[in-house]
């Protein structure tokens, strides 16, 4: 009878463990429900003529009171499409560089691989606040998001809103 006892606490112990460490919250647990683990947002267009993916997209409030863009846009369509303009907080950006979309050749805001800025002045929303961004596109139309405003601190500390980034320049061969 002891043996029956000692079993039984066994099954006991192991069944109050299992369900005590969280493994028997499933497929539903919270902690698999992370979506965002950046402060940019994301966004996409994604149907039969467009496959535009908007990824990690966030403002920068600099201290001359510019807004600047950082983030990255993809297209995965064969078809190329055309980045037309932006607005940050209901004012349209400058918008300088690299705007046409290439299939799988992303348009980079920031950073040491970024091919475009675009930036907006008279920008005074606060770090932490969240502005409307809305981005347009010739083939994909408008794409529309609510995001983070973040300092010129940390990470973001060399993003400015001077240096424009121009277009990349064609290059040629010549037939000797």
């Amino acid at each position: 009878m002891s043996a029956l006892k000692r079993a039984l606490f066994v099954i006991t112990i192991f069944t109050l463990s299992i369900s005590l460490t969280g493994c028997g919250a499933g497929l539903n647990a919270s902690t698999r429900q992370i979506s965002q683990v950046t402060d940019g947002v994301e966004a996409n267009v994604i149907n039969e003529q467009n496959n535009i993916r908007v990824v990690n997209l966030l403002v920068v409030a600099t201290a001359d009171q510019n807004a600047v863009l950082v983030g990255t846009i993809v297209n995965a369509k064969d078809a190329p499409d055309t980045l037309l303009g932006i607005a940050i907080n209901g004012s349209v950006a400058t918008l300088t560089g690299t705007t046409t979309l290439l299939k799988n050749t992303p348009i980079i805001f920031e950073g040491d691989s970024a091919n475009a800025k675009s930036v907006s002045p008279g920008f005074t929303s606060p770090a932490g606040s969240r502005v409307q961004v809305s981005l347009f596109f010739a083939r994909a139309g408008e794409i529309t998001v609510d995001a983070l405003v973040r300092g010129a601190t940390d990470i973001y500390e060399n993003v400015t809103s001077g240096a424009a980034v121009s277009a990349p320049a064609a290059t040629t061969t010549e037939n000797e």
